[in-house]
């Protein structure tokens, strides 16, 4: 089955790290043959190629400009016409609104792949809407739930991402040579936060929670991720000056971009992410559970689906008191750190293993088309 994916590609997140592992791994599923249609070749781009996988690449767009939209959407049909393809899958509203008419335009059965929710209409959700998929695919109870807010009694499937394990463990050397190089003490207590920087992921909550706990000792933070919008170089900003502010710069360390997360995952003892609003789904959280890290997070989204109480630790949104206290348990309690990591990847594995994940892709998908084919 040739599948092209159609994303935008300008930016780095959860849903490229998707991207790139259905490159990567995809001799998981054999019956699967991705390629990729991107509007901006950047760093996904690069890791695709990478992959040995094909990037066709459609120009800049701007959805305000009707000349690029126009000429991106040209070059994806010649694209979907010499391709062969069986079906065509949207990664989020953007890529939906810009060119599922597009795909219509060659009936090719169109799947959206729905990574976000849906928490108000504007105008992209409008726009998006205008076209029902085929067939939709969630990432979570949690976003399948938002769903009605973009169509009508659409057929959809919730698919828990496949999410590769990438954390290693280290040898003591190894462990004691990267945390020299983040100026770590290596008895400390590593807290890890590794997320896009923008203000919902909870940082600033972080950093006041931490600051309760300053008499503690041994405790260091890093906080990995660098801004990648004007907005989250603001912000990113404002947390080194709020760090300062708290008598925290010598604790919190800001790591800024990183392509090492697998390393740091195995030199910390803890991941910590303490979303302000709801996540649709959390990589973040599955590699660190893979990494046998204890995960504190907020009572919101996906999340929810991905831990229990055996392997993780919730607190309410905004409540930095409750946030201070279980972070410190956990300094406190290298057993019950450990027990919960344990716990946690098992349980990654259960809901997440790749090769289980691609194949009930492929399934869904394979599906899917069978049923446009009939009904045409």
């Amino acid at each position: 089955m040739r599948l092209l994916h159609v994303h935008s590609g300008n930016l780095y997140g959860g849903v490229e790290t998707l991207l790139s592992t259905l490159a990567h791994y995809r001799a998981l599923c054999a019956e699967m043959e991705p390629e990729f249609a991107l509007c901006f070749d950047g760093r996904i781009a690069a890791e695709l190629r990478q992959a040995g996988t094909t990037v066709h690449v459609l120009g800049h767009v701007r959805a305000r400009n009707p000349v690029q939209v126009i000429r991106a959407r040209r070059r994806l049909i010649q694209v979907m016409s010499a391709g062969a393809f069986d079906a065509v899958i949207c990664h989020m509203a953007w890529p939906l609104a810009i060119f599922g008419a597009a795909v219509r335009r060659i009936n090719l059965p169109l799947i959206f792949w729905m990574h976000d929710a849906v928490i108000r209409r504007n105008w992209l959700v409008f726009w998006a809407g205008l076209l029902s998929p085929d067939l939709v695919l969630c990432n979570s109870r949690y976003t399948a739930s938002t769903l009605g807010r973009l169509f009508n009694a659409v057929p959809f499937e919730t698919l828990y991402y496949p999410v590769v394990r990438r954390a290693e463990k280290l040898e003591s050397a190894q462990r004691e040579m990267l945390r020299s190089h983040l100026n770590t003490p290596s008895e400390a207590v590593v807290i890890l936060q590794a997320s896009r920087m923008e203000s919902w992921k909870g940082h600033w909550l972080l950093l006041d929670a931490l600051a309760r706990l300053a008499d503690v000792p041994q405790w260091v933070c890093w906080i990995a991720g660098g801004p990648q919008r004007h907005e989250e170089i603001a912000y990113a900003k404002a947390l080194h000056a709020r760090a300062a502010a708290l008598g925290l710069a010598q604790r919190i360390h800001f790591l800024g971009q990183r392509s090492d997360i697998a390393q740091l995952l195995a030199a910390a003892d803890i991941y910590c992410q303490p979303n302000l609003g709801a996540e649709p789904f959390g990589i973040a959280f599955v590699e660190a559970m893979y990494a046998e890290l204890p995960v504190v997070t907020t009572v919101a989204g996906g999340p929810l689906e991905i831990l229990d109480e055996s392997s993780g630790l919730f607190v309410r949104p905004n409540d930095t008191l409750s946030l201070a206290t279980m972070l410190g348990r956990l300094i406190a309690d290298q057993g019950e750190r450990r027990r919960l990591g344990a716990n946690g990847a098992r349980r990654a594995a259960q809901l997440c293993e790749p090769a289980r994940q691609l194949q009930r892709l492929h399934a869904i998908t394979q599906q899917s088309v069978n049923l446009g084919r009939t009904t045409c």
